[in-house]
């Protein structure tokens, strides 16, 4: 009985809170529940740290060159569009970037943005093949925590997103994270190329500064909802998330920098456990020490 009523009691809570929801986004893929994405995401896991380590482990490493250079321009591409839609659904044509509300009409620009919003969460399954990669290149141990908890938590989190507040000033760190990633993805599917594209690659060294520049316009956009007197945002959990990961982060790249720059070391050991590199550079022999890559308000480093 009392399992009985836990489980009537959850059903109700999640009846209730279901009711807030966006009615626009319902009926997407995906967006039913929260339960098919979960699943996805725990298959994901167990594939990447236990099932897929496991069925490699006395096979030989694929060699997927042709695979990562289709994949990255793909990725590339795709952040391309997004950019393009989230400029043409807000950011560009009416935003502010103070206070800006969710537009929960069926007007054909606010419904754009939703699905935008809708097309960054579904990408970030498309990400997810980041990791695959790793596991079918025998790269496992650069599958660390962190990398696998933010390609969880990011669809995770954005699932709540798109059903709760696809727009507004919540999407500012998505569109920031879509330019990064083209200029990320470009650059690793360039140096997944070979030898003969690394002298169009010298703007690596530009790349951290990116990185940090990205972290602080984040938190600085979303830290600014504090210090209003007066703005009516409908999901300020959301703001809460976001400012909590982009300062962290910030913080913790700031800490980056400190010891990679300013005292000539790489970085930290108590970082380096948090880290994951990159496979396409080093299959070129590059040093991927000052590589970073932020994903939205959660962000994995490349070392």
């Amino acid at each position: 009985m009392e399992f009985r009523d836990l489980t009537t009691r959850v059903g109700l809570w999640y009846e209730n809170f279901m009711k807030n929801a966006d009615p626009r986004t319902e009926d997407w893929f995906l967006m039913s529940s929260p339960l098919p994405q979960t699943v996805v995401i725990v298959a994901y896991i167990y594939f990447v740290t236990r099932l897929g380590p496991r069925l490699m482990e006395k096979r030989k490493a694929f060699h997927l060159k042709e695979v990562l250079i289709i994949y990255n321009f793909s990725v590339v591409a795709l952040s391309l569009y997004m950019c393009y839609e989230y400029v043409m659904s807000g950011w560009g044509t009416g935003y502010t970037f103070h206070c800006d509300l969710v537009d929960y009409s069926d007007s054909p620009q606010a419904v754009r943005m939703a699905g935008t919003c809708w097309l960054y969460y579904f990408s970030k399954f498309i990400e997810m093949f980041d990791t695959i990669f790793f596991v079918l290149r025998k790269k496992n141990g650069q599958i660390t925590f962190l990398h696998v908890y933010h390609h969880s938590i990011m669809p995770f989190t954005w699932w709540f997103g798109v059903r709760f507040a696809a727009g507004g000033q919540g999407t500012f760190h998505a569109l920031l994270n879509c330019v990064v990633h083209v200029i990320m993805y470009s650059y690793y599917g360039l140096s997944a190329l070979g030898p003969a594209y690394q002298k169009y690659l010298w703007w690596k060294k530009y790349l951290t500064t990116i990185q940090l520049i990205q972290f602080v316009m984040v938190t600085t956009h979303i830290w600014q909802y504090f210090f209003m007197k007066d703005c009516p945002y409908q999901f300020p959990i959301f703001i809460y998330i976001i400012g909590l990961y982009g300062l962290v982060f910030l913080l913790l790249f700031l800490n980056f920098w400190y010891h990679a720059y300013t005292k000539g070391k790489r970085l930290p050991k108590v970082l380096q456990a948090k880290t994951w590199a990159h496979p396409y550079n080093k299959t070129n022999g590059q040093n991927n020490s000052e590589i970073t890559n932020g994903n939205g308000f959660h962000h994995d480093k490349n070392e």
